[in-house]
């Protein structure tokens, strides 16, 4: 069997999933993995959950990625993080915003946004990186910049070197926002949990 990595991004839509897909696909391919990276999957408007598999390895033969699977999820918001849970494979690696983003149950008031998810999601046994990337996005000069900020964070647990996703912004990204971008991924590769 091939040596292949999988990573769930989830978030909520309109958060960059699929800039961050793009990214993470583009890197790997560069690096020389076979790449393949699935569509969005889930409501793309505003405020509907979103989720995006990619997978690179030696040989991949599906972007697809089933409960137990994911090495990594990505989350760009904690309770996607807690949803998507089921996902990552014993020993797995969450990496979450610690932004808190109301679903529309509790926007309407009939339910409550659930406390203590970090908490619960180290007892499941995961390890778990908690990033404040809507500050560092913030900091970056965009808080449209979560997305890469948590993309810089990811990298980083993932033992990449920075430069060659800088290479990726320069090459993803509209050349107006490549230099907040950049600052974005080296905030987050910097950040500790």
């Amino acid at each position: 069997m091939s040596n292949v990595t999988s990573v769930l991004i989830v978030g909520v839509g309109g958060q960059g999933t699929l800039l961050a897909s793009r990214l993470l696909g583009k890197t790997m391919m560069d690096l020389g993995y076979d790449v393949k990276v699935s569509e969005v999957h889930g409501m793309s408007q505003r405020g509907g959950s979103v989720e995006t598999y990619v997978r690179y390895g030696d040989r991949v033969y599906s972007p697809v990625i089933d409960p137990g699977e994911a090495d990594v999820v990505l989350a760009f918001e904690q309770l996607e993080a807690a949803r998507f849970l089921p996902f990552l494979k014993k020993g797995g690696t969450v990496i979450t915003n610690t932004q808190k983003i109301d679903p529309m149950p509790v926007v309407a008031g009939s339910a409550q946004y659930p406390e203590g998810l970090l908490e619960e999601i180290k007892a499941q046994g995961a390890r778990v990186l908690a990033v404040d990337a809507l500050s560092l996005a913030e900091q970056a000069g965009s808080v449209k910049a979560v997305n890469v900020v948590l993309i810089g964070a990811m990298a980083k647990t993932l033992g990449t070197e920075p430069d060659i996703w800088l290479k990726s912004i320069e090459a993803t990204v509209p050349p107006k926002f490549v230099e907040m971008n950049k600052r974005a991924f080296e905030l987050g590769y910097a950040a500790e949990s």
